[in-house]
């Protein structure tokens, strides 16, 4: 007999595919809650899925967290059977949203100045961080700065940093919060057109980032180049410059840039360490 009929527990086959390589798919998934381990196999054009069997409140709480995302231009398929009962699926879906609420934070430093984007499209101040660590020092044009969250780690990291931003109020608040670390004087920045001063400023030496803004309404199940307007002007670019590192949607189909290396960033926080917050696309433009 199995251990969940053991205890009176309804058990459920779970299947969650396509899985993109180069996602950590324990840390996406979980552990099972009967010790099981998830088995794991590559489907046909190189994505994974993955296998177990879960109870009925395991696999709903995998179901809520996973509800509506994409990954890599597809959209994430959990499929479980039998299915689920409503009263259950209910009650994960409550939590989830409870849980959602904790969620890792942009600046962490008092006095900082957000606007209503920046509340949710901030990258988080311990991911930029160690993102900023990646770059070994290394000069970043960061075109189109936002708030400054991750100029501001690029400083606090030891790099130079030029920091664009086309809107006059939001580069205002990115001079306030880089004063707030203590970091201005490592910071250039500069109001205009995130393209003509990229181009201007690009060096051979230097990172061009990009966090493209998504907007809140982005498409959860398929994002490309043509939804990131701004990502795909700058490509035009790129070559101009040492490497490329642009910040999207975990739904961005990564085909759409050819030869960049993605890394998918989960959050810190119990709201967010099992979510991916982002994907971090990395391209080499000058070869050795």
């Amino acid at each position: 007999m199995r251990a969940y009929a053991a205890r009176g527990m309804s058990e459920h086959e779970v299947r969650v595919a396509p899985i993109p390589a180069w996602v950590d798919h324990e840390r996406l998934l979980g552990p099972t809650d009967a010790g099981q381990p998830w088995h794991v196999v590559t489907l046909d054009d190189g994505a994974c899925e993955a296998r177990t069997r879960l109870s009925s409140e395991a696999a709903a709480d995998l179901q809520a967290r996973l509800r509506g995302l994409g990954l890599d231009g597809r959209a994430l398929v959990c499929s479980i059977d039998p299915p689920l009962k409503r009263p259950v699926v209910r009650r994960a879906r409550t939590e989830d949203a409870r849980r959602r609420r904790a969620t890792t934070p942009g600046f962490e430093r008092s006095g900082v100045k957000l606007d209503d984007e920046g509340r949710w499209s901030l990258t988080p101040e311990q991911l930029a961080l160690r993102i900023a660590r990646t770059a070994a020092h290394a000069p970043i044009v960061d075109a189109g700065c936002g708030l400054g969250g991750n100029a501001i780690a690029f400083a606090r990291a030891g790099s130079s940093v030029i920091a664009i931003e086309a809107d006059a109020a939001r580069l205002a608040l990115a001079r306030h919060n880089a004063n707030t670390y203590q970091v201005a004087d490592r910071i250039h920045f500069i109001h205009g057109d995130a393209v003509a001063l990229a181009r201007e400023h690009a060096t051979r030496d230097a990172i061009l980032f990009i966090d493209p803004p998504w907007g809140r309404d982005w498409a959860h199940d398929r994002c490309g180049l043509a939804q990131l307007p701004l990502l795909a002007a700058l490509l035009t670019i790129a070559s101009e410059y040492a490497a490329l590192w642009a910040k999207v949607p975990p739904s961005f189909a990564t085909a759409e840039l050819p030869d960049a290396t993605p890394e998918a960033w989960f959050g810190e926080a119990e709201g967010d360490r099992r979510r991916i917050k982002f994907v971090l696309l990395r391209r080499r433009t000058i070869r050795a």
